[in-house]
């Protein structure tokens, strides 16, 4: 899940539910240039810009002065408190002035430099909800005044956490309990909203009144209110809308007879998937559910279970994403990166993240090698020799009703999904403000697409291509305009199963934030620095374990990345090892997590039961991250001896391909 967390919020998109910050103190009134020269108006000015934001900092007193004292310079006249005094015109005076605005500029900074509490290890302290670490907010005649919530605090802006597991082991007990009911009882809906009560009674200290109020209020009310899950919503909707146009057009049942004719084998099916997969790296979102709407038709001709299908989405979206410099996931990193170097260090980092890599082998292993095992070999089975697809119930059956596969052509699945990639990818380069050629706010294509928002860059373009779809049908009198106008509905109906699970692993998400989760694991990682060899193991198996139980990969990044920088520096190779550990270790967790966005997409995408996916994928996905972590260590002795760390990749690619030839041996020997 790609959920922003404590400094990912600021960074990214991830809406936490967290209370807007309350506005700052009221602005002064601007400085008149009259007749002072140019270069003490500016240096005014920065004065002024200076000391507005820092005011809630500065003793009380002189917050009264700066806020009831505004002054004014003009005309040789000096304001103040909207009396005129004539006042002398000397050089003293300015030069006076000149040195009092110098010293406030070198001083103030320093001075209102306080101490985030947040960072302290053991933190019990929370923003405040009232003015978001203001410290100050608007009162009726618009001036500032202390914030009543947080004014007896040590730490101005912000408050303790009501909650006395705030920061505890107790902050990870929600999602552990959601995942193993799910695990147990197959059941996932359930399953989510009892480890959000869990949460909220753990943040209410077992009140009754506070646990509803929290789990619903601060969980499920504020993730569906913050924008950018709205946005990734309506992405989903439009989308299922489509898949219901293309299906009931034809289009899906004619590229599935191209296929067959032309793609000759199982084998042959599933690397189709792979390719599709890695050539849409541009965002995991994205790339889940139009694999999923090309390949369906192509795998179920093949009889590749819907299981299969599910994981070899799931394992070319975010694994993939997190190598490739162009994609959103590149943005993030460098959104969490510290000193403006992440990129550089996204790229640096690429040939170390093990897992990714790691995964598009075993992929491709066992695709070639038919190894298949645990769960997995089982829904296989059912698929080749009974043409059981789904070996249990199809949450997804609506949208495979009343399909004539007689009509349509290939190009009416080919060329509305081509418009759909090319309107999304345009979408989000608008979102980085690609299109503001001349104007203050311009980027060029590479850094609009870094700085893009997903959300908006694919629900606008996801419109556009519902558009272009319905003009498309209706000029080439594939469906009835009623017809269409059926699939809308249809669609959203199909979408509601990935649509509530989404609802309430973002719930869980914020459950988790709000006991202080992040924290607890931040002060994990910094007690273990001590070990510098050993920290990228560490790193991985924190950043695995935190991913699996939030749901929330780029979360992980934004408490690992800062972590990691803090205590290396950048030149230092085992720096970017570990940098490289974090990437690993917040995919490995958010591809196992059955929490995770991205996981749920992967279901939605092939049509699968969702826990149907979770388990089979689970024994694929913890192989490969004990191969992983047994790199990360032997990469971590290497450069701890000065060797090259990236010796231990070809030493992980060995052992993973050998623990293929032995699974395939012990499954065969089974059956």
């Amino acid at each position: 899940m790609r959920t922003a967390g404590p400094t990912a919020q600021a960074a990214g998109p991830v809406g936490e539910g967290r209370p807007p910050k309350a506005q700052g103190p009221a602005e002064a009134p601007s400085l008149g240039r009259g007749r002072i020269s140019p270069g003490l108006s500016r240096i005014v000015e920065s004065y002024q810009s200076a000391v507005q934001p820092l005011g809630r900092r500065m003793s009380s007193p002189f917050r009264t002065l700066l806020r009831e004292r505004p002054f004014l310079w003009s005309r040789g006249i000096f304001l103040q408190g909207g009396k005129e005094m004539r006042t002398r015109r000397n050089r003293l005076g300015l030069f006076a002035l000149l040195a009092m605005l110098t010293l406030a500029l070198t001083v103030l900074p320093a001075f209102a430099a306080a101490e985030d509490p947040t960072e302290l290890t053991g933190t019990k302290y929370i923003e405040c909800p009232d003015c978001g670490t203001a410290g100050v907010v608007l009162s009726e005649d618009g001036g500032a005044v202390p914030c009543g919530t947080c004014a007896d605090s040590e730490y101005p802006g912000y408050i303790t956490s009501p909650s006395p597991f705030f920061n505890s082991a107790w902050s990870l007990l929600p999602p552990v309990i959601a995942i193993a009911l799910a695990l147990i009882t197959k059941e996932v809906y359930s399953s989510l909203f009892i480890g959000i009560l869990a949460g909220g009674l753990l943040y209410s200290n077992f009140s009754f009144e506070g646990t509803v109020t929290h789990a619903f209020s601060d969980g499920i009310v504020a993730s569906l209110s913050d924008s950018y899950n709205v946005g990734i919503l309506v992405f989903l909707v439009i989308l299922g809308a489509i898949v219901c146009m293309m299906n009931k057009a034809g289009g899906s049942a004619a590229f599935g007879r191209w296929a067959q004719k032309n793609i000759k084998s199982r084998v042959g099916a599933q690397i189709a998937t792979i390719v599709l997969g890695c050539l849409i790296f541009i965002d995991d979102y994205f790339n889940c559910l139009t694999v999923g709407s090309v390949m369906r038709p192509v795998t179920d001709k093949h009889k590749v279970s819907r299981a299969k299908l599910s994981y070899l989405i799931d394992a070319t979206a975010a694994p993939i994403c997190i190598i490739a410099p162009i994609s959103s996931w590149a943005a993030a990193v460098a959104a969490f990166a510290e000193d403006g170097q992440g990129l550089n260090l996204f790229i640096r980092a690429i040939p170390y993240n093990f897992y990714a890599l790691f995964t598009i082998v075993m992929m491709v292993g066992l695709v070639l090698l038919k190894a298949d095992f645990g769960p997995m070999a089982a829904y296989e089975r059912n698929a080749v020799e009974k043409g059981d697809l789904f070996s249990g119930s199809n949450p997804y059956a609506m949208m495979d009703d009343k399909i004539d596969e007689s009509k349509g052509s290939v190009l009416d699945l080919v060329l509305p999904i081509a418009v759909l990639v090319a309107a999304c990818v345009i979408g989000m380069i608008y979102s980085g403000n690609f299109f503001l050629a001349g104007d203050e706010g311009y980027h060029d294509f590479i850094v609009a697409f870094s700085n893009s928002d997903a959300s908006v860059g694919l629900m606008l373009g996801s419109a556009f291509g519902l558009v272009f779809t319905i003009l498309y049908y209706l000029a080439r009198r594939a469906m009835s305009f009623r017809d269409i106008m059926g699939c809308i509905p249809e669609g959203f109906k199909a979408m509601v199963p990935a649509i509530l699970i989404l609802t309430f692993a973002w719930s869980l998400k914020g459950m988790t934030d709000s006991l202080g989760a992040k924290y607890f694991v931040r002060d994990f990682v910094r007690s273990a620095s001590g070990i510098q060899v050993l920290l990228p193991v560490i790193v991985f198996a924190v950043g695995c374990l935190l991913a699996f139980a939030t749901g929330t990969s780029w979360g992980t990044f934004g408490i690992l990345i800062p972590i990691v920088q803090n205590v290396f520096d950048m030149s230092n190779p085992m720096a970017i090892i570990c940098i490289s550990a974090c990437m690993a270790g917040a995919v490995c967790g958010d591809h196992c997590s059955p929490i995770s966005d991205t996981t749920i997409m992967a279901s939605a995408g092939a049509q699968c039961d969702h826990v149907n996916h979770v388990s089979t994928q689970l024994p694929y996905a913890i192989s490969c991250a004990v191969i992983s972590g047994i790199t990360y260590l032997i990469a971590g002795l290497l450069a701890g001896a000065g060797a090259p760390g990236l010796i231990a990749l070809p030493v992980g690619v060995v052992l993973l391909v050998g623990f293929l030839f032995l699974a395939k041996g012990r499954a065969q020997a089974a059956a």
